[in-house]
């Protein structure tokens, strides 16, 4: 048995040594940069087998007992001790190849098994056919002393529960694996990263480079900061980031887990390659893929010489042209409307708000009628229904967003506020050149926009007051005054879309500006966008605080609010009544007039709110009476966080002009928040209308004895419904649409949620793809909670998780509310809240705009967070860095 191979023909064969290490060893020989090495080729792993004393695999089918047995062998690996005779010439060969003081990395791959190979079903680490397999381990900065150990557990690699489950799921046997170990030489990198030599998206020849600072494991492991290069033949283009993490030597001094360590200040805004070094990278990277002759995945570390050191490669898989076409499905940004499991009517008049809204859009930003109509296909399929939840199909949306050329100025804010990421990302449409071009159009257009919306919140607000109680109506009245509203909508509801373009832009402008003449972090253009005059969502609570005063002044008021063992709607009757005064009553039903809409989910159809249940605004004022919370107070926070913000300015830009413009820019920036959300807030009241119409037709329609009960409409979509009155329903059975709607929809809530964004094969019918599709940019769950900064502010509390629209305010009393997303209409638990934080959102979510304008410190983006923070666990968050730290556990915790 040949032990160890280093400089013969042995070396390159990839039956001895794996794909991993021959391929290695072709490039070093062929001239370029690779560290040393050395192998213990696949034949020394069988010996080792032969040496655990373990029976023979089990010849059952049964998956439990082979993965038992596989477990059993790996753990007899990692305790092998190495026989004598086998370990003097491992130690004589680190000695003379390395010498005694040096470290080495030690890795296992996966080879081809012999038999597998000529029958053409070989599961082989690094191969055309498995590419990225990479299930065996690996160990750096090993030392002399630490070899053999590594070696073994290099073995037991094979056998471990990842390495089994993914021979299963290639349809291998479990039980059989043979691996060889690498030896190699390892260098001090103080930069490393990984290459691909064309775009993985799309299989462009554009060289794709992720570059950290530290070792290379940052960029594989996702553990570092890291910039991104893009090298064409138009040059390189960068997408750089604050660096704060990079990965050094293990924390065990070899071997072990590696260490996360803070990047030096004065390396943290600096690109970590020039564009000389990234332009160098994808000339040695071409290399390597004319040497193989084929796409590359390269990994490389970079000495502080200078010098770049190739350490691996592999093929790469890349998207072929004329491939199966692959569709992606994203909620990232959809659940702060619709979170959860919808019915589908919420569906239907979702699919109908941005079919109509945004056709709107399209035509104000300046897009010609003839390309409009070539793509309302693509407006119906905005948002799709995956299996209960609302999702966006993005190639709807990057196709209709493409047709603005200025769209390609803001895609990177988009993107980041959509969630879209890796392969789910389009080449833009236009150049940029193409995009500035058309930005003074747009500028002149955005100058009238504050006198559109102005107009459309006029329109709005005398269509709300032209429509007064409907309850007395025909369901041939509703119907009549439904259609008419929406017809409305198609040609004006574009104006709160146009909104978010500016608002895009101005935040554009002020993140570049203070890039470039403060060095302040995200916190500051935070703070600069607290204040200016209550938007109509603001003044829904402040009017609910303002309610809360006035209970709190009445003593047997506040007794009675404050009295849990009293239903809420009991003591609503007694308010309506007058038991308590009849200026209390006047007060709940002006606030009812106004902002009765305002609820949890106020966008979901099925979902009641105060305007159906109006007690439920009772347990909404009850937590303000309880915090003694007044409107001045509220009001004074606000002031006092913009006056901070204002003063961190002028000590980090001195210069007047510059912090006039800066000022100034902030100041559109807020301004186009506030226009923003009031119009949502508008939204919330169309829904609202559409609510109560439909509701009161499927009253109509379980009186005529077609429907059990009003709510079935839940699970009817609005033309059905209206199709019901007026002819147009195919079919007549709403009882069985109901009825297998229903089931499905409970079958679903009782799933785990689906992923954010989803990849689905596009050429077989979608719920077919769906059973395999797979989830895009997926964060692993572990290691700190970090997340998108806010609202500055450092807060205590315990964790309170909201996953379902039932909470009440008064559950969140004085705790930091965890959620995956919120939407309007959690502004009442948000005032209730000491903190929030979320799994979803951006800089522009409602989460993180009302955050900054209620003052409490909020964090947006944070993964998993409602799998890694315990409801009741004490947790610290600070809203300016994206920090949360769980301090200690629930209470009922062991």
């Amino acid at each position: 048995m040949t032990l160890l191979v280093g400089d013969g023909p042995e070396t390159l064969d990839p039956i001895l040594v794996g794909n991993k290490f021959a391929r290695l060893e072709r490039m070093r020989r062929a001239g370029m940069r690779v560290p040393d090495l050395f192998c213990i080729p696949a034949a020394v792993f069988d010996a080792a087998l032969a040496l655990v004393r373990v029976s023979q695999p089990p010849l059952s089918a049964d998956p439990g007992e082979r993965q038992a047995w596989c477990l059993a062998m790996a753990k007899g690996l990692r305790e092998l001790t190495i026989p004598a005779d086998w370990a003097e010439p491992l130690l004589a060969a680190f000695d003379t190849r390395f010498g005694k003081g040096a470290r080495v990395a030690v890795r296992a791959c996966v080879v081809p098994d012999p038999v597998a190979e000529r029958d053409g079903h070989a599961a082989a680490e690094d191969s055309e056919s498995d590419p990225f397999a990479g299930m065996s381990d690996s160990f750096l900065y090993v030392t002399r002393d630490q070899l053999l150990r590594r070696i073994a557990e290099c073995w037991a690699s094979a056998f471990t529960e990842r390495a089994v489950q993914y021979r299963v799921w290639r349809g291998l046997d479990p039980t059989r694996a043979r691996v060889a170990v690498g030896v190699q030489h390892m260098v001090e990198g103080t930069r490393s990263f990984v290459a691909f030599t064309r775009d993985p998206r799309n299989g462009d020849r554009c060289v794709v480079i992720a570059a950290a600072h530290g070792i290379g494991e940052g960029v594989v492991q996702e553990k570092a900061d890291v910039d991104h290069f893009f090298v064409s033949e138009n040059g390189v283009e960068s997408e750089l980031v604050i660096k704060r993490r990079m990965v050094g030597r293990p924390r065990d001094g070899g071997g072990g887990e590696l260490s996360i360590l803070p990047v030096p200040r004065e390396l943290a805004e600096a690109p970590v390659l020039t564009e000389a070094e990234a332009g160098h990278v994808a000339v040695l990277s071409r290399q390597v893929e004319s040497f193989f002759q084929g796409p590359q995945d390269i990994e490389g570390t970079i000495t502080p010489d200078g010098v770049i050191h190739l350490v691996q490669s592999r093929p790469m898989v890349v998207a072929k042209r004329g491939a199966s076409k692959r569709l992606y499905w994203c909620n990232h940004n959809i659940t702060e409307s619709y979170p959860g499991i919808s019915g589908a009517l919420t569906y239907s008049q979702a699919q109908e708000f941005y079919r109509r809204a945004f056709g709107d859009l399209y035509g104000r930003m300046g897009v010609p009628q003839r390309t409009i109509d070539a793509n309302k296909h693509r407006l119906e399929q905005m948002v799709a229904f995956l299996n209960g939840r609302i999702y966006y199909r993005l190639d709807a949306w990057q196709a209709l967003h493409g047709q603005m050329p200025i769209f390609e100025l803001v895609r990177p804010l988009w993107e980041e506020a959509m969630g879209i990421v890796g392969p789910a990302r389009e080449e833009p449409r236009w150049s940029k050149a193409r995009a500035l071009a058309a930005l003074p159009g747009a500028m002149a257009r955005m100058l009238r926009h504050p006198y559109q919306v102005r107009a459309f919140l006029r329109w709005w607000d005398e269509l709300m007051d032209g429509a007064g109680d409907l309850s007395g109506r025909t369901p041939e009245e509703l119907i009549a005054f439904y259609r008419s509203v929406w017809a409305q909508v198609s040609v004006r509801w574009g104006v709160t879309l146009t909104n978010s373009v500016y608002l895009l832009l101005e935040l554009l402008a002020l993140r570049y500006l203070l890039g470039k003449w403060t060095k302040a972090d995200r916190r500051l253009l935070v703070g600069l966008l607290i204040g200016g005059p209550p938007n109509r969502s603001l003044r829904a609570v402040r009017g609910a605080i303002a309610l809360a005063e006035q209970f709190a002044q009445e003593p047997r008021l506040k007794a009675a609010i404050l009295d849990r063992s009293v239903a809420s709607n009991r003591l609503w009757d007694d308010l309506m009544t007058e038991r308590y005064g009849a200026s209390v009553k006047q007060a709940l039903e002006e606030y009812l007039a106004k902002f009765g809409d305002r609820a949890l989910h106020d966008l979901k159809l099925e979902e009641p709110t105060p305007r159906q249940q109006p007690w439920m605004l009772l347990e909404t004022i009850r937590p303000y009476v309880e915090q003694k919370l007044t409107v001045a107070q509220v009001e004074a926070d606000e002031r006092r966080s913009a006056a901070q913000a204002r003063e961190e300015l002028a000590q980090l830009c001195p210069g007047p002009v510059r912090r006039m413009v800066l000022r100034g820019v902030a100041a559109g920036a807020r301004k186009f928040i506030r226009m923003r959300e009031d119009t949502r807030f508008c939204r919330t009241q169309l829904y609202g209308l559409s609510r109560e119409i439909l509701w009161s037709l499927g009253d109509a329609l379980a009186k005529a004895g077609r429907l059990d009960s009003r709510t079935d409409v839940h699970d009817l979509t609005i033309s059905e419904v209206l199709g019901a009155f007026d002819g147009t329903l195919a079919g007549s059975d709403l009882r069985g649409l109901v009825a297998l709607r229903r089931s499905e929809r409970e079958k679903y809530a009782n799933r785990a949620p689906s992923d954010v964004l989803l990849e689905t094969e596009a050429d077989v019918p979608l719920a077919s793809a769906l059973e395999r599709a797979s989830a895009v940019g997926t964060p692993a769950i572990g290691g700190a909670l970090h997340g998108l900064g806010s609202s500055a502010g450092v807060v205590r509390a315990r964790a309170k998780l909201v996953l379902e629209p039932n909470v009440t305010a008064d559950a969140c009393q004085g705790s930091i509310l965890v959620a995956r997303e919120t939407d309007p209409g959690w502004l009442f638990l948000m005032m209730a809240a000491k903190g929030l934080v979320v799994e979803r959102g951006t800089l522009l979510s409602h989460t993180a705009i009302t955050g900054r304008l209620l003052g409490i410190p909020t964090i947006v983006a944070v993964p998993d967070a409602t799998k890694r923070i315990p409801d009741g666990a004490m947790i610290e968050i600070d809203g300016g860095t994206g920090t949360v730290r769980v301090i200690e556990s629930p209470p009922s915790a062991p």
